[in-house]
Order: structure tokens, then sequence, then C-alpha cells
């Protein structure tokens, strides 16, 4: 997405309506407004990922007149909007109080949710400055979270919006503690040992338990696509797969596997479209076949990737 600019600093996002309500000082910032010098920091917050409501969301617009804050308009309910939720957390706590995440539960701060015209949740945006900035909606990779908070933080010097927060409790001078490592999941953990040691089938086991025990695992849903991926090709070479397919163009299954080739090679649109392209000649089994099969290709691929969603789009239309 093209950085914000001052030109579209307020977007279409109107907060008069809170603004205009008695001011308060931001949770443990103190006054706000006047500019801070860079990296000094300005007050102290109980945390640089905080929570509001309708009623005490002005304090956040002060506090983004000494840091930029991001809003997070979010939904328990939806997976999508608690994995964003995560991840902007992380984003935002690694940036050590030049930014700070306030989540809004749109459900129960109606004022806010239409303020910000979240039609969808995840919504996200930013204050700079007291002043409102749209930024994304729908789910985002952490590395394009990285580089959209990178761009909020860049509108923010060019606004002078430069200061830093401290949280209680903790030594800004201290050196950052060395990350740990969440440890994998039983299952993901043997199955990751199991594709290490070239065991596919043990590692699909792995997976379809880890599913059974928990059908939203979406980790192991995307690592049994993959696994699977890994086991059809192993032990077979590029010319063999393509020359079957030749000889053999009415074939499905080495139809299929020539897909599988050409995914695992980066040709991810030539797959797709092979796959589509023979749905309508098939049976019933046929079809069945590879909606399957492009379903567990679409996990490989990433579910949020413009290629999976064109064809996903494509796969609906012949389906219905």
């Amino acid at each position: 997405m093209p950085p914000p600019s001052a030109a579209n600093l307020r977007g279409a996002v109107d907060l008069s309506s809170l603004v205009n309500r008695a001011n308060s000082p931001a949770p443990g910032a103190g006054a706000a407004g006047a500019p801070a010098a860079p990296g000094a920091p300005v007050g102290v917050l109980p945390s640089l990922v905080l929570e509001a409501d309708d009623t005490t969301f002005t304090q956040f617009i002060d506090l983004s007149n000494t840091v930029p804050v991001i809003v997070d308009l979010k939904a328990s309910w939806a997976e999508q909007s608690t994995e964003l939720s995560a991840v902007l957390a992380k984003v935002v706590t690694e940036y050590a109080g030049r930014i700070v995440l306030v989540g809004v539960d749109v459900e129960a701060n109606p004022q806010l949710a239409q303020a910000f015209q979240a039609q969808s949740v995840p919504t996200v945006a930013a204050l700079v400055g007291g002043r409102p900035v749209s930024l994304f909606a729908g789910a985002y990779p952490e590395a394009d979270v990285r580089a959209v908070i990178e761009q909020v933080l860049q509108l923010a010097a060019q606004n002078g919006v430069t200061g830093t927060v401290a949280v209680e409790g903790v030594d800004p001078d201290a050196a950052p503690a060395e990350p740990v490592e969440e440890p994998l999941p039983p299952h993901h953990a043997e199955a990751y040992d199991a594709i290490a040691n070239g065991d596919y089938a043990t590692a699909i086991k792995e997976y379809q338990t880890a599913i059974a025990q928990n059908p939203r695992d979406s980790l192991a849903v995307a690592g049994l696509a993959q696994v699977k991926l890994l086991a059809r090709l192993q032990d077979k070479s590029l010319d063999e797969i393509r020359n079957a397919a030749a000889a053999n163009p009415d074939d499905l299954e080495a139809q299929l596997l020539v897909a599988d080739l050409d995914l695992s090679g980066g040709h991810i649109d030539d797959a797709f479209d092979r796959l589509l392209t023979l749905f309508p000649k098939q049976d019933a089994a046929g079809k069945d076949l590879i909606r399957t099969r492009l379903l567990e290709l679409f996990e490989v691929v990433g579910t949020d990737d413009p290629r999976v969603a064109t064809a996903r789009r494509r796969l609906a239309a012949l389906l219905y």
C-alpha cells in the first residue's frame, strides 16, 4: 500500500463526536500536545497494548500527540481478527514505546466502529497528532504489517509526533531480553521431525491427529497440505511426471501430479489453471477430486494470496 501522507491524514474518518467530549489525560502518559524530543520518554503506560471503548477513546486521541496510536477494530469471534491482533501486538511491542496499540471491540463499541467505518473485522487505522489515518482491512501478513507501521512512523515524524512512552515496571535502559521461542505443540513437533527424516507418512498422521483434536488448527491444516504435496512428489522426477501427463491427457491422476509439480516449482497460476480447465470435463467423482486437490493447494500457497482468491472465485463459478 502507498505510505500515508499529510494529504490523506484525515481520510474518510470523522472522530469529531469523540474529540468534542471532555478531554482526559492519556492513561499514565501525562499532558499531551507539546512536541516531544525525539526518542525521549514522555510518560508511562501500563502496557504498549491497551483496550479502549466509546467512553475512554478520547484518551488515545490525546496520546497520539505524543506517539502514533494503531487502532485495531476487532471481534473475538473472528479468527482472522484474533490472529491479526496477535501480530499487531507483537510488532508494536518490538518498537519499544515509539508506537502504541489500542484494541476496540466493534460489537461492544458501535460508535467507534461507525466513526472508523469498520464494515468488517479486522479493520486497522492509526491516530497521528489527534487525527485518524485509515490503514487497511482484512488479514495482513506480518511483513506487510511491519511495512505499514514503518509508514505510520514516517508520517508521525513529518507531523512532529516523535515521542516515546515507557511501560510501568520496565527499565527503558535495560538490554532487551532474548526472545523465547514458543515450543511447537506435540503433534506439530513430531510432524516436523518426521519431515526432516523424509518420513512423510508419519508427518501426515501427526497433522491429521492435531486437526482431529482441534479442527481450527490452521497451522496443522496448512502443514498437512504441504506434506501431502511432498509425499506425492517423493521419488518422482520432473521428466517422469511431465512425460506421463503428456502421454495420458485423459488420466486425471497424471494431470493432478503435473499441477503439483507446477506449484512446487513456483508456477502457481499454471497449476491452478490446469486443474480449473480440467474441472468441467470430469464426472462427479473427478470434479470432487479436483476440488479437494485445489483446496489443499490453496493452503500450500496461503489462503491470503491474491492468486488463491482469483482461483477460488473461478472454482466457485464452476461449482455453482
